[in-house]
């Protein structure tokens, strides 16, 4: 009988399936027409106000001095160049500025991701002394900005010793500034960029884990850090995929650390920061124009050298867009 009134059901036609129902069906399908449309309103909102100044900054690109100032050109060059770029990566010193900071941001990333999945499992699986404390003290470096201890990080590099070793044997300390070193020091000791947040993500993740996945590996005869390689690490590739990515794309436009301690070595963010600088100094000294570049055409190129940072990063995501998407959603899931 069910089947038979589903079948004479299927038969009628919508007005008339509404008209038994009361109305019902066509208040429905109104709704239901009603959401999608707002609700692509609101995507199609979202999506332009995220793209749209990188679109015009690709616009700008391509535009000479002239077309800047031309009440009539809005988005479409109306003198195509590629002037602009060229320019940018000499004022970058491009090539050289993206190969110091793909290696110093790939090295960075993977050293800082080790070291917080050793940190972020400790917290979420070992009982020790202070446990509490030593959180607290993590939350407390994603909380306090690190313009508040860059005077401590400064004089603590510049000056530095252990345990006085230096002094008592050379009679001086040794001036880590303007290397690597310093930096890679505090990433190994989950100081860095972003540290904290990337032990509080991990430990969330592995919280939430059951034990009885590392019970069942004991039982077996596997070892603390067996299990740990074995059992847990390849559960925790979703988190551990975000992290990373995260710490890619933060030591690569970061400026705050570069400066303190990469002072010394191009990279694409620090080289961007003085690319005003450089194109009044080309304009007066090459151009032999003395009031340097022009304000518009200044930012146009700036606005170019923007991009070129950010091209690899949009690179990146294109090809880790699947198994960053997956991670994203498997550790919110978690989490």
């Amino acid at each position: 009988m069910i089947k038979r009134k589903k079948a004479v059901t299927g038969q009628m036609g919508f007005w008339e399936r509404n008209r038994k129902s009361g109305g019902y069906l066509l208040k429905k399908r109104a709704m239901d027409i009603s959401y999608k449309i707002i609700r692509a309103a609101l995507l199609f909102g979202m999506c332009f106000l995220i793209l749209q100044p990188i679109l015009m900054k690709i616009s700008v690109s391509f535009m000479e001095e002239q077309d800047l100032y031309n009440a009539m050109v809005i988005s479409i060059p109306e003198h195509f160049t590629t002037e602009n770029y060229r320019l940018s990566a000499q004022f970058m010193d491009y090539g050289k500025s993206l190969i110091n900071t793909l290696a110093i941001s790939l090295s960075i990333a993977i050293l800082q991701i080790t070291v917080c999945t050793l940190v972020g499992y400790g917290f979420a699986r070992f009982e020790f002394p202070l446990k509490k404390f030593w959180f607290a003290c993590v939350i407390m470096v994603i909380i306090i900005p690190p313009q508040t201890i860059s005077t401590s990080l400064h004089l603590h590099f510049r000056y530095f010793d252990v345990f006085g070793l230096s002094e008592l044997i050379r009679g001086e300390t040794i001036n880590l500034r303007g290397s690597i070193l310093p930096y890679y020091l505090m990433s190994a000791g989950c100081m860095g960029l972003k540290n904290g947040l990337y032990i509080f993500m991990i430990r969330q993740f592995f919280r939430n884990i059951p034990k009885e996945l590392e019970e069942a590996a004991y039982v077996d005869g596997c070892g603390t850090l067996k299990t740990f390689i074995s059992i847990m690490l390849p559960d925790a590739k979703p988190i551990l995929t975000s992290c990373f990515l995260f710490s890619f794309v933060w030591q690569w436009t970061d400026g705050f650390y570069s400066k303190m301690f990469l002072g010394n070595i191009k990279l694409l963010s620090t080289q961007l920061a003085v690319i005003a600088d450089r194109m009044d100094a080309w304009m007066v000294n090459t151009m032999k124009i003395p009031g340097g570049a022009s304000v518009g055409y200044t930012n146009c190129i700036v606005s170019t050298g923007t991009l070129m940072v950010i091209v690899p990063l949009l690179i990146l995501y294109l090809f880790a867009q699947k198994g960053f998407v997956e991670s994203l959603s498997s550790s919110g899931i978690k989490m």
